[in-house]
């Protein structure tokens, strides 16, 4: 039912997002849904409809009272500033567009399986709006057993095609991160909590590489690379704090602001010889370490 709703505000916004500034009037917008969703739509569902998507994505659908024409205010901004917006509308439009073409266009698209826990998504979020507790039974790669844990769920984040709960567990007595695709059964509790008011997931990341909580002091850590590698790292860059310090026709020197971990050091090794890390010293020295013990395995073949 949830998931329903979603679809059907997502792709309001999306007709709306389509009309651009003239807008639309609400019998265009009554005949678009009925051609969709083959059920009447009245006014009093539509204003409904507003109120929803405006308390959920932050989104108004005003109405010029001169030509009772009804249109997003600040289309640009919902298309292309705000992520978050941006990103939710993307996935259930490239969602909906997968399930009404499955047909059509069967053996012509391709989509990667991503282990994200999904089934979960809904609960955990649903939960965070209310501020209820949860209780997980959560086993960790390198366990053969679940164990139970109370969180209070303050953010979900999305990293390398899965989905974490970041949440204060009771039973741990601190902040803990935790996937979903390894979340076994999760239950809804009754019991409430109150929500950190300076609470912020993106500044909790800031200088974090990866899924796990910063640990320590961010520092700056340079890396060059080669003019070609270079524009594929300004398109897609390693971490949100990278920028371009340096270019001398041949090698392009980056800079990031994070605190080093396995994550990073393996992020670099990815690349191989396409990227060289400058500094600090230990993780230019991490990084050749792994690419040495990587050689010795193929020296006796």
């Amino acid at each position: 039912m949830v998931t329903e709703l979603l679809q059907k505000y997502i792709w309001l916004v999306q007709t709306f997002i389509r009309a651009g500034e003239q807008g639309l009037r609400l019998d265009e917008i009554s005949d678009r849904w009925e051609r969709r969703f083959d059920s009447p739509y009245s006014r009093r569902t539509f204003n409904n409809h507003r109120e929803a998507i405006e308390e959920v994505f932050g989104i108004h659908i005003g109405c010029n009272r001169s030509t009772n024409r009804y249109f997003i205010e600040y289309s640009d901004d919902v298309s292309d500033e705000r992520a978050e917006v941006a990103w939710l509308i993307n996935t259930f439009t490239v969602n909906n567009m997968l399930s009404l073409g499955k047909e059509r266009l069967s053996g012509r698209v391709a989509v990667e399986d991503i282990p994200s826990g999904h089934q979960h998504l809904t609960s955990v979020m649903e939960s965070m709006t209310a501020n209820h507790e949860i209780v997980i039974e959560y086993r960790k790669y390198t366990s053969s057993s679940a164990e139970r844990f109370t969180l209070r769920p303050y953010a979900v984040k999305e990293y390398a095609k899965r989905w974490y709960i970041i949440a204060y567990c009771l039973e741990r007595e601190g902040l803990r991160v935790y996937g979903l695709d390894r979340v076994e059964s999760l239950e809804v509790t009754g019991n409430t909590f109150e929500m950190p008011k300076d609470f912020d997931v993106d500044g909790l990341f800031a200088t974090s590489f990866g899924i796990y909580l910063p640990n320590g002091k961010g520092q700056s850590v340079t890396f060059r690379t080669s003019t070609t590698e270079a524009r594929y790292l300004r398109d897609l860059p390693l971490h949100s704090s990278q920028e371009e310090i340096g270019n001398d026709g041949k090698h392009v020197t980056f800079r990031l602001f994070v605190c080093p971990d396995r994550n990073l050091i393996m992020e670099f090794c990815k690349y191989g010889s396409r990227i060289e890390v400058i500094s600090p010293e230990e993780i230019r020295d991490a990084v050749a370490r792994e690419h040495e013990e990587a050689s010795e395995q193929y020296k006796d073949r």
